[in-house]
């Protein structure tokens, strides 16, 4: 088996929230890790006194991930896992976005992962490597306000199950469902710090899931353990939602008649 400091990940939109998390969980494992986004961070992500290493590159840009591929396999020799983690969308109302937004929202959450497996497939087929694409909850029940964005991640659902059959045996290809993460932006996503603890009582395990969580399972499905695991999607969102018509039945109880 590879020793863990000979391991390289590509982790994309790994500057902040999950995929910072993403970054330091796998450097905590021994991974060599190669993050990018359009602009750099305040500070390196770094864990256990190691750092990763940060390319400017808009993954919208085939040609540009084409060649922040190459520099990465470069540098290190090798790639054994891509995590397709750069996406997400501001709300939009479907009946007015328009087809410049949509089109950007579909490059971001379902082109752009497609453009970075495809320029790192030569590199991870030599190892026998593996993709992680992190998908979301969006992708498997409605998303009003964010429907492109919603489409864009079960498309991208949909990419992982048809990758990992033209792409196996020598790639597995999974993805993450991720539910509702508590991040430095939760406020702009969820409301105030007590609409937040609203949503978290609302949820199985009673709190919102955190960067680490979806970490944990990016290194489950990357590792030896997961080594007959690929096609599949693997629900991180804490027991998922409570249907809204619960909620109204149990307000509306005892009112019949």
């Amino acid at each position: 088996m590879v020793e863990g400091r000979d391991r390289v990940a590509v982790v994309t939109g790994g500057t902040r929230g999950i995929g910072a998390a993403i970054v330091r969980h796998l450097l905590g494992q021994g991974y060599r890790v190669a993050t990018c986004g359009r602009s750099a961070p305040e500070a390196p992500i770094a864990a256990d006194g190691r750092e990763a290493d940060f390319d400017a590159c808009d993954i919208r840009d085939a040609e540009a991930v084409g060649r922040w591929i190459a520099a990465v396999a470069a540098r290190h020799g090798r790639i054994d896992l891509v995590v397709n983690n750069a996406g997400g969308s501001p709300p939009a109302d479907a009946a007015t976005a328009s087809p410049r937004f949509s089109e950007r929202i579909l490059h971001l959450n379902l082109l752009a992962p497609l453009h970075v497996s495809q320029a790192a497939l030569p590199h991870l087929r030599a190892v026998g490597g593996s993709i992680v694409n992190i998908a979301s909850v969006s992708a498997v029940r409605p998303s009003p306000g964010t429907a492109v964005y919603g489409a864009a991640k079960a498309g991208l659902v949909s990419l992982t199950t048809s990758l990992a059959q033209e792409w196996g045996p020598q790639v597995r290809v999974n993805a993450i469902i991720v539910g509702l993460i508590e991040t430095e932006t939760a406020e702009m996503t969820y409301g105030t710090g007590q609409a937040q603890q609203r949503i978290a009582a609302s949820l199985p395990l009673r709190r919102m899931g955190r960067g680490e969580d979806v970490a944990e399972a990016v290194a489950f499905l990357a590792s030896p353990a997961a080594a007959y695991i690929s096609g599949a999607r693997l629900e991180v969102h804490g027991g998922g939602e409570r249907p809204l018509f619960l909620e109204i039945v149990k307000e509306n109880a005892g009112a019949v008649g």
